[in-house]
């Protein structure tokens, strides 16, 4: 299993997994199969451009002829499946776009690896699925109660993995990570869109009571994580990924101010999202059986995200000033200013 699609390479977690397997497997081969819708970027993968170990290749997982042309021309062993439309603010304006990405692509790759007889296939999924938990944590038979189109639309992509274990025997696994943080994340999701706005002096939009508790983890802690699951993990399995630790998003808010030296008067509270899941909490027990461990708490995962994007304004400002990014935001956050 030494050549590898990685699907949706091109995005914030996948550019970070596949930066972390070459430099763990020189060996390896990887191709970065990627749409490059707005969240994927050339830029992420501009250090390893010219590495005889890496191709790119643009295609849509939803395109099953390009698919299986893909696997086949690169004589791929196995399928790493990143792409995804993965935030919920998106979900609830257009569901439609996660449904055909995240369940009908899914299953396009799937039936792929199935005809071509892959390896492995792997999907990463998101702790969203389990819907919030007030109390204890989420273990990987727990039920699925999702309450957005992104969560459902994970969930969807989650059963059709399993259902091709169970049907056609396809050697399949699954990673269900929390919220990660790190380089190359698309500066519209929480921990990159305050950390440059508050770089720019901008307000930092915090959703209701800013009380909602999410487990941080650092990116390269995930990569760690899948990479186990990959070699490791048993068919047919799920594994929760993350740090075992919440935060809530306030306190967040506030530790990147104070890591930038910025004052609290940018903390802007605006009316809370429809459907807005209270807390995620994820038992990984399960994980660390095979022997993994995070690396980073949330303290340094969050110093060392902060560094990033300040040493590294080339990459987010081009974004930021974008028209497309300009029209999400104020979509998303005009208007909705609420006093405290």
């Amino acid at each position: 299993m030494q050549n590898l699609l990685i699907a949706g390479g091109a995005g914030f977690i996948g550019s970070n997994f596949v930066h972390y397997m070459l430099r763990r497997y020189p060996d390896y081969r990887l191709v970065v199969y990627d749409k490059l819708t707005y969240a994927g970027n050339p830029d992420n993968l501009k250090d390893i451009a010219t590495d005889p170990r890496y191709t790119f290749v643009q295609g849509d997982i939803c395109d099953a002829p390009r698919v299986r042309e893909t696997l086949r021309a690169q004589h791929i062993d196995a399928i790493v499946n990143f792409a995804a439309e993965t935030h919920v603010d998106r979900s609830l304006t257009d569901p439609a776009s996660f449904i055909m990405t995240d369940v009908y692509g899914a299953h396009t790759l799937l039936e792929s690896a199935r005809e071509l007889g892959l390896e492995r296939y792997h999907q990463v999924s998101t702790d969203e699925v389990y819907g919030q938990v007030l109390e204890g944590r989420s273990v990987e038979t727990d039920s699925l109660h999702t309450r957005s189109p992104y969560s459902a639309s994970k969930a969807g992509g989650d059963l059709m993995v399993l259902a091709y274990h169970a049907s056609f025997g396809l050697p399949v696994t699954i990673t269900r990570g929390s919220n990660n943080i790190g380089p190359y994340q698309y500066p519209e999701k929480v921990v990159p869109l305050f950390i440059t706005n508050a770089l720019d002096n901008i307000p930092l939009p915090i959703y209701g009571d800013g009380r909602q508790m999410r487990d941080y983890q650092y990116v390269e802690d995930h990569c760690e994580g899948i990479d186990l699951v990959l070699h490791r993990g048993a068919p047919g399995e799920i594994y929760n990924l993350g740090t075992g630790v919440e935060t809530r998003n306030i306190d967040m808010a506030n530790m990147i101010l104070e890591l930038l030296g910025k004052p609290r008067s940018l903390l802007q509270y605006i009316t809370d999202r429809p459907g807005h899941d209270r807390r995620y909490a994820l038992n990984v027990d399960k994980l660390r059986a095979l022997g993994w461990s995070s690396r980073h708490t949330f303290a340094q995962a969050l110093e060392k995200t902060v560094r990033w994007y300040v040493e590294n304004p080339w990459w987010w400002r081009k974004i930021k000033s974008g028209e497309l990014y300009k029209e999400y935001y104020q979509k998303h956050y005009a208007g909705r200013e609420v006093s405290r």
